[in-house]
């Protein structure tokens, strides 16, 4: 089984990793070739280029002069706990034990516009790009161009050496566009997140979904889930396998928020 998640946008290179055990990401020549992209720009057209403010634009500007790919610790952070979001909160890696991580780094994919897909150990630099970003490159007009097949074949790679080669798609649809399904070599299974406020209509709230990837991702880890089926007993803050909105591979997962 092979976990697809989203990056944050948020980074913490701050707080101390939890273990010193990293490794390197796989597409660093191909991640080489962004950065020379990127280096080339000014703040204002990074500014444009990604839509944020004149302050972030600097500070990228400043990252990408400053990137080189034999980077190591302590100027790097392993990904898993450099990325400070949503996802990353419900997931909490820091207060996984070392046996739980490292089960994890041969079953979690994080995708990122930089460097295309990491092991939660491999080891970043602070950077910002989206996946949904057009950056033009010899590829083509965007990022999805320039990672084209290589992201779904180092995938593919990952899924030969599983026992059950299954895709459980945690990422957003901005990333997880950057895989091709239908050229994997399994399944992909979609768990999907909906919550009711104060028994409202069920409705998939951005904030909470994305918290409740993580927390599967920590479920499945701590209690080494290696078969989609069992997806299904997912059952961490309240929510629970709906059957009757679920739709084959596809998982819905349902909580109420009670009343005040």
């Amino acid at each position: 089984m092979q976990m697809v998640i989203s990056p944050a946008k948020s980074l913490d290179f701050t707080t101390p990793a939890a273990i010193a055990t990293a490794s390197m990401p796989p597409l660093l020549d191909r991640s080489s070739t962004l950065v020379r992209l990127l280096s080339r720009k000014s703040p204002q057209d990074l500014s444009a280029l990604m839509g944020i403010s004149d302050t972030l634009a600097h500070l990228n500007v400043a990252r990408f002069a400053q990137w080189h790919p034999d980077y190591a610790a302590p100027e790097a952070k392993q990904a898993v706990f450099a990325f400070n979001g949503d996802v990353y909160d419900g997931l909490d890696a820091a207060s996984l034990d070392h046996p739980t991580l490292d089960w994890l780094q041969t079953r979690l994919n994080i995708l990122s516009g930089l460097y295309g897909i990491l092991r939660p150990l491999d080891l970043i630099l602070p950077y910002r790009l989206e996946m949904g970003t057009r950056l033009a490159n010899p590829a083509g007009a965007n990022l999805y161009a320039y990672w084209g097949d290589t992201l779904t074949s180092l995938l593919n790679e990952r899924l030969a050496a599983d026992d059950s080669p299954v895709v459980v798609n945690l990422a957003s649809d901005e990333y997880f566009k950057s895989v091709r399904p239908k050229k994997l070599s399994a399944p992909v299974w979609t768990p999907v997140f909906q919550d009711s406020k104060e028994g409202g209509p069920y409705k998939i709230v951005s904030f909470w979904a994305k918290r409740a990837r993580g927390l599967m991702v920590r479920w499945i880890a701590e209690h080494r889930i290696t078969r989609p089926e069992a997806l299904r007993d997912f059952d961490s803050d309240g929510y629970r396998h709906c059957a009757a909105a679920s739709d084959g591979t596809t998982l819905v997962f349902r909580r109420e928020h009670a009343s005040r």
